[in-house]
């Protein structure tokens, strides 16, 4: 698949392991920085989605996304582990949980942008499911230089597959971008039960936050992994 991903605010905050360890399955490892986990909720909007050999599909290859994740290793390799994706597409929603096996649910969302400030809001709207909303307000800052391997920055931003878990089988999908070409970013208003819907207290912390106008990717298939 390719899509398109942009207006894209990382927020990050540091969190014990041990408190998300249960929520990893056991196959995977949790990956930690210095000893320490990390939580991100992480909001943008997504187009030009579509299958490689095909055109986008009007009123399928554009809406917004909210995803709360942390890190994991596998097999030696560095990847993202999702508690969930909300995302303002049911089509896309039932697609995803259907193919790739994301604990995807349907939201109402919205993006508006003032000159530097992005203003994002969503309200999880899915049958059955445990209710979370967000709600930020961010100033976009000045162009940060490229992460280096080693470095907090890169282990947060700089990951090349997710895990996923289907009933007793873990897959593995490979994702390819460039390097984040990331900013600096200002929280002027924030609110969340994203983290909460998942049993976890919100952190009172204010969150690392890193920004990316535009990013093109590359998503392949899942593979069942042994």
């Amino acid at each position: 698949m390719r899509q398109s991903w942009g207006k894209l605010l990382f927020m990050h905050w540091p969190l014990d392991a041990a408190v998300l360890r249960p929520y990893i399955p056991a196959a995977l490892t949790l990956d930690t920085f210095d000893g320490t986990a990390w939580i991100g909720v992480i909001p943008f909007t997504m187009w030009d989605i579509r299958l490689a050999f095909l055109p986008p599909l009007p009123g399928l290859s554009r809406f917004h996304e909210l995803n709360v994740r942390t890190y994991v290793t596998c097999q030696g390799e560095p990847g993202v582990w999702f508690f969930s994706l909300d995302a303002a597409s049911l089509p896309a929603v039932w697609g995803a949980r259907l193919t790739y096996h994301l604990p995807y649910f349907h939201a109402r969302m919205s993006l508006e942008e003032h000159e530097d400030v992005i203003d994002y809001a969503s309200e999880r709207i899915h049958r059955a499911a445990p209710p979370a909303d967000f709600s930020a307000r961010w100033r976009v800052g000045a162009p940060m230089p490229t992460s280096a391997p080693g470095t907090l920055l890169h282990f947060l931003t700089e990951r090349y597959c997710l895990y996923a878990q289907r009933k007793e089988r873990l897959y593995r999908a490979r994702i390819h971008h460039d390097p984040w070409p990331l900013r600096s970013a200002a929280l002027l208003d924030f609110s969340s039960s994203m983290m909460a819907s998942h049993g976890l207290t919100e952190p009172e912390t204010a969150p690392l936050l890193h920004y990316a106008e535009e990013m093109h990717v590359d998503i392949w298939w899942p593979e069942r992994l042994d």
